[in-house]
């Protein structure tokens, strides 16, 4: 190959940069891309460069590097200064997994047949328990689960009922795991239920038809035929509910009496009370790690999943 056969014309040596100047997509995104940048992108580089700074003696922190905040996971420091393995903040992690698998798990079982419903409905009827579906966020997330607690704090509506039917009075179901997880059921409840309908609203009825013709049960249609073609709304809605309930704080704090916490309420006291911000920063780059393992893994599950014939 001689020199002349890699001579590139000036002309299309600059032809990049004069499309680049002149592409009206480009600038017409610039706003929307700098915005995400300053509001989505920047909060987590000063996240991650301050759990890696020094805690302050009297709060806040100092510039100095340190990794003493994701040490405190795993360990403590002794009375000699060395450090000692303590898994109590890992069972706070394994605590918030558990809690959030098992309200997205609650959630799915629900939402299927409640979306289901609203979809074999007609359009006025439908659009009017999609309404109610939503009818929760209009109303301050505080205000209900103030709400929970009236119905599950002693002297509350569920005892009172309990009560008549004959069981002990001064019943409570407050401050512990299943009053957290039952508020948080409630209030992830719609974010799966509309991706779910959204998806079974589209399947065509006459599969479900010919999975009935073919004497498939409803068991069988519903694993083989509405499962399988609604899979992208049921990843949709699990990733909606799971991601938020990892950082649920109301829940634990309120439901839970802050006696069981959860990795949202961690995080939160350590920028509060505890005034230790580096190790504060660095629970919440481990959670936003864990997050994005799981939506990595969900990611190459569904591209797996489209890509079999």
């Amino acid at each position: 190959m001689t020199d002349s056969a890699l001579h590139i014309p000036a002309e299309t040596a600059r032809a990049p940069r004069a499309r680049f100047w002149h592409d009206l997509s480009f600038w017409g995104l610039l706003p929307s891309r700098l915005l995400m940048g300053f509001a989505l992108i920047l909060p987590i580089f000063i996240i991650a460069a301050v759990s890696v700074a020094t805690r302050g003696a009297y709060g806040g922190f100092t510039w100095d590097f340190n990794l003493a905040g994701y040490s405190q996971i795993l360990f403590n420091e002794g009375w000699t200064g060395e450090l000692e393995f303590t898994p109590q903040y890992l069972m706070i992690i394994g605590r918030t997994f558990l809690l959030a698998g098992a309200t997205t798990l609650i959630c799915l079982l629900f939402a299927v047949p409640v979306a289901y419903f609203i979809s074999r409905q007609p359009p006025g009827r439908k659009a009017a328990l999609v309404y109610l579906v939503t009818l929760p966020f209009w109303v301050s997330m505080i205000l209900r689960v103030y709400a929970w607690m009236i119905i599950l704090g002693k002297d509350g509506t569920l005892p009172k009922l309990l009560e008549t039917l004959g069981l002990p009075a001064g019943m409570s179901f407050m401050f512990n795991d299943g009053a957290t997880l039952t508020a948080m059921v409630y209030t992830a409840m719609p974010l799966m239920v509309l991706p779910v309908f959204a998806s079974i609203e589209k399947l065509d009825g006459t599969l479900i038809e010919a999975s009935h013709d073919l004497y498939g049960d409803r068991w069988v249609t519903l694993r083989r035929v509405i499962l399988p073609l609604t899979a992208p709304g049921l990843t949709a809605g699990a990733i909606l509910v799971f991601v938020p309930s990892l950082g649920a704080v109301l829940e634990p704090t309120l439901m839970g009496g802050g006696k069981q916490m959860m990795m949202g309420s961690l995080i939160q006291l350590q920028f509060g009370g505890g005034r230790n911000w580096p190790f504060g920063a660095a629970i919440a780059m481990a959670l936003m790690a864990l997050v994005m393992v799981f939506l990595i893994f969900t990611a190459l599950r569904a591209a797996r999943r489209e890509a079999t014939p």
